[in-house]
C-alpha cells in the first residue's frame, strides 16, 4: 500500500516536469527510479526477516529460584528450604531432589528464540543460570547459557536460541535439581 502511494506521487512528480526540460525530467525519473528499487528491497528484507524469525521478539521464559530450587517446574511449591550458603543445598537435594524430580514435568517449548529471567527469591547468596542439552555426546552441538551474579531480589535475562533437542537446566550456585526442557515442534 505504501509502496503504490509513493509510486502514484513519483509518477506525477514525473508528469509536472515538462518534456521541455529533458534533465530536470531524468533526474526525477532516475530518483524514481532509485525510490522504487528502494521500497522493493526493504518490502523483501521485510517478508525474510518475517519469515526467517528474525523480526520475532524472543519469548520471555520467567523463572524463580528459592533456597535449592527453581519454583516453576516444581509446580511452583516452595519447599522453603533455609539456605545460608550453596552447600547446605547439595545435602538439601542429596535427600530430597530425587523424590521431587518425579514430580516434575518437563517445560516444552518450540525451536526459536527466548529470554530466560531468572528471579532471585529470597537467597542469601548469588545464584546463576545453566541450561545444556541434556546428553553430553551432543553438549558441543548444542546451545547453552551459562551465567551467575543475580543477588537476593534481583532479576537478570539469559538470551538463547534453542535448536531441537532434549536439555536441562539448573543453578550450580545454588545447587538444584537438573530439570528437563524438550525443545521440539
Amino acid at each position: 500500500m505504501i509502496v503504490a502511494s509513493h509510486f502514484k506521487i513519483i509518477t506525477r512528480a514525473l508528469r509536472a516536469v515538462p518534456k521541455r526540460h529533458k534533465g530536470a525530467h531524468n533526474t526525477v525519473r532516475q530518483a524514481a527510479a532509485r525510490l522504487l528499487l528502494a521500497w522493493i528491497a526493504v518490502a523483501f528484507l521485510g517478508i525474510f526477516a518475517v519469515s526467517s524469525g528474525w523480526a520475532a521478539a524472543p519469548k520471555v521464559i520467567d523463572l524463580t529460584q528459592t533456597g535449592c530450587q527453581f519454583l516453576e517446574p516444581e509446580q511452583g511449591y516452595d519447599h522453603g528450604f533455609k539456605t545460608k550458603q550453596a552447600t547446605d543445598c547439595v545435602l538439601i537435594n542429596t535427600e530430597t531432589g530425587a523424590d521431587r524430580l518425579t514430580q516434575v514435568k518437563p517445560m516444552v517449548l518450540k525451536p526459536g528464540r527466548y529470554v530466560f529471567r531468572i528471579s532471585n527469591k529470597n537467597v542469601p547468596y548469588q545464584l546463576g543460570f545453566y541450561l545444556r542439552a541434556s546428553s553430553r555426546l551432543v553438549r558441543a552441538l548444542r546451545p547453552k547459557v551459562v551465567g551467575g551474579g543475580i543477588d537476593e531480589g534481583e532479576s537478570k535475562d539469559y538470551a538463547v536460541d534453542l535448536v531441537a533437542g532434549q536439555y536441562l537446566y539448573s543453578c550450580p550456585l545454588n545447587p538444584t535439581p537438573d530439570y528437563p526442557l524438550i525443545v521440539k515442534e
